[in-house]
């Protein structure tokens, strides 16, 4: 099977699978620049309410695949910028679900979700100082609101491998699982994001990635929805609420 991008959709919670095992999932450029179209086609899709990103087999993804950089790595870097930003923007809850190498182009891709759960064993690394590349402003500032400045300096100047215990203690991950357990803990957390209200995961997600011109627009949709009063009325009758608005409509 060629690299690609592989994607399905089950329980409202959609899959994005990385698929080049015999390079340990590194992105192509054709990939690569697939990556926003297909996102654009699942945050249309009003069934979806949450995003699952991971790769083929026992490893997530070791970054760009070398290859395609010997044309024009400024164009292959602005590829991989417009991916990364597009899964930054997508509009409902986003998780990497990684397991073994999570490298360059890997861990930029997992920086951009909104959330990562990892698999003990796994090693995350940004290498760009191993190739003499800049790493562009945008991800440099992503990894720092991550893990602060220090990890990110030594992540950056180092170009070394980490594991998954320092990645949680840093903040890079948010959860690390034991060896078999993570596609069920991420099959279970997802089905906990489908149950929430989209109104208040939106509305979350811009104010925590630092959006400050969109206050008094979710204000006036909490007033307009009735996911308040559901959620109220849901909890007083001791049933699950039954939330209806959608970034979608």
């Amino acid at each position: 099977m060629e690299p690609q991008l592989l994607h399905s959709v089950t329980d409202s919670v959609a899959t994005v699978v990385i698929h080049h095992p015999a390079k340990r999932n590194a992105m192509t450029a054709a990939m690569w620049a697939a990556l926003p179209p297909l996102l654009g086609t699942l945050a249309a899709d009003p069934g979806v309410r949450a995003l699952v990103l991971t790769g083929e087999g026992g490893t997530f993804c070791a970054g760009a695949d070398i290859s395609t950089l010997r044309g024009s790595p400024r164009e292959a870097q602005e590829l991989a910028v417009r991916a990364e930003e597009a899964l930054a923007a997508f509009p409902r809850p986003t998780l990497a679900a990684v397991q073994g190498h999570c490298v360059g182009g890997g861990s930029q891709l997992a920086a951009a979700c909104d959330l990562r759960f990892a698999e003990e064993g796994a090693l995350f690394g940004v290498t760009p100082a191993k190739l003499g590349i800049v790493y562009p402003a945008s991800s440099t500032r992503r990894l720092v609101s991550l893990t602060g400045p220090a990890t990110a300096k030594y992540l950056l100047f180092s170009g070394e491998l980490i594991d998954s215990a320092r990645a949680l203690r840093t903040g890079l991950v948010d959860e690390v699982l034991p060896r078999g357990e993570l596609g069920k803990r991420v099959a279970e957390f997802t089905q906990v994001l489908v149950q929430r209200s989209q109104l208040t995961q939106a509305a979350a997600k811009e104010f925590a990635d630092g959006r400050t011109d969109r206050d008094e627009h979710w204000a006036a949709r909490a007033r307009e929805s009735a996911e308040a009063a559901e959620g109220v009325a849901a909890f007083l009758e001791r049933r699950k609420p039954r939330f209806t608005w959608t970034t979608s409509g």
